[in-house]
């Protein structure tokens, strides 16, 4: 299970620049403007082999002094509840200001780990400015410089010093299904259509975590716990902040659960939000179901319903084998077809494939039809094919010279087994080995 760190601090310390930095992407935009970052980035990350997920609270909108210190307070207070450890991000170019005063004084109250990281220490001349900190009260600080990555070892070292890999257990092998997606898309609306029809069958479950609810659903041939995340707590009227809070709340959901139905608002079609959930979904190996919702407000003609789903797919492309489903919750439209997708999907990840099928069906299509092309005159030969052992299909592939298969062939293998085997709306690793 991973763990969620949060980065912290008033605009324009640096924020996104080392979310960049440990997620190993490009996602967060990074301005000398403040509060250029207006959607909340989160991204998965790992460290010495110990994974977890990043959240980005920067980029607050500038409306007066006032106004920006109650942004920053309502954002900082919500990483607190839900992050395991705080990343407070100052700048150490710019020295200490009031607002980062503001902000240590929430986070001297929290029982979280909060490590003080002193940004843009890029060279010896201003080494020294760190100490100037430690007047906050929040202990050791962590210099790094964002930008080139200096210093980022030791402080991840410490994020990650007492993460342990926790084994999700909710006491019985039904399978978890849980709802993700953007606040307002119909998630809630979903869960009391589909739990709210005879409640006497609807038993809550002990969550394996302090915020994960499980309900047990029995109905009509489906057995399995919803990981329920529809009620978000009512922390401010702020649009921003229930984004910010539903964001942590699909995290723990995304890694609480064996598949998660992304829901979508057709009406507004799929958003870089709706990307950002569908990433962590496919990087935590989870199988996923993509359900455009509220399609009853959309003007159709013959073509909309094929034109929606091919755009979808391009969208999440290059994962884009998942069912997609188009429901209306209010109509109650297809909502049962949403629950036979999520547990077909769920048998597809929990598939196991014998040796003796996987070489007799897909070695002769790897080593004769088509084999890996020759690199440097030399030919990958492949000797035979394994599943492991794991809670989502990964399958190593046996051969002579594993450094030389590309991307594009993997890609190859990958579609001919999701062809053979029905891995429909599941994430695959395939891995290549020397024999």
């Amino acid at each position: 299970m991973s763990n969620i760190v949060a980065i912290v601090g008033r605009p324009n310390v640096g924020k996104s620049t080392l979310f960049n930095r440990l997620t190993g992407e490009r996602k967060a935009i990074v301005d000398s403007v403040s509060g250029v970052t207006r959607d909340r980035q989160y991204g998965h990350s790992d460290w010495n082999g110990k994974q977890f997920s990043v959240i980005d609270t920067g980029g607050y909108v500038v409306g007066g002094d006032d106004t920006f210190e109650t942004e920053i307070r309502r954002q900082v207070q919500l990483a607190i509840d839900e992050a395991d450890v705080i990343l407070f991000l100052v700048d150490v170019r710019e020295g200490l200001t009031p607002m980062d005063e503001d902000v240590a004084a929430m986070l001297r109250k929290t029982t979280k780990k909060v490590l003080l990281v002193a940004n843009k220490v890029d060279d010896t001349n201003v080494a020294n400015d760190v100490a100037e900190f430690y007047q906050l009260g929040l202990g050791e600080i962590y210099p790094i410089a964002g930008i080139s990555g200096s210093g980022t070892g030791d402080l991840l070292d410490e994020v990650v010093k007492d993460f342990k890999d926790v084994e999700i257990d909710n006491g019985d092998n039904l399978p978890r299904i849980a709802v993700v997606g953007r606040p307002n898309v119909g998630k809630s609306s979903f869960i009391n259509m589909i739990t709210g029809q005879d409640r006497n069958i609807v038993t809550p479950i002990a969550g394996t975590t302090r915020d994960s609810i499980y309900t047990h659903y029995n109905m009509f041939g489906f057995d399995f716990n919803f990981v329920d995340t529809a009620g978000l707590r009512k922390k401010s009227k702020v649009e921003e902040d229930l984004e910010f809070y539903s964001v942590m709340r699909s995290i723990r959901a995304i890694e609480n659960s064996d598949v998660c139905i992304l829901m979508l608002d057709a009406s507004q079609g799929i958003e870089q939000q709706d990307l950002n959930i569908f990433s962590l979904v496919s990087r935590n190996n989870k199988g996923v179901v993509v359900v455009a919702n509220k399609w009853d407000l959309i003007e159709k003609s013959n073509q909309t319903h094929k034109e929606f789903e091919q755009m979808i797919r391009e969208r999440i492309s290059p994962f884009e084998d998942v069912p997609i489903i188009f429901t209306s919750v209010i109509n109650k439209q297809r909502i049962f077809k949403v629950l036979e997708a999520a547990k077909q999907v769920y048998e597809a990840r929990s598939r196991r494939i014998s040796t003796a099928e996987l070489n007799e069906k897909l070695l002769p299509i790897v080593k004769e039809q088509n084999p890996p092309p020759a690199v440097k005159g030399k030919w990958v030969k492949i000797k035979y094919i394994t599943q492991l052992p794991t809670a989502y299909p990964q399958f190593v592939f046996f051969c002579n010279l594993p450094q030389y298969v590309r991307d594009p062939y993997k890609r190859f293998v990958e579609n001919r087994m999701r062809e053979l085997w029905d891995f429909h709306g599941v994430p695959m690793t395939i891995y290549f080995r020397e024999k």
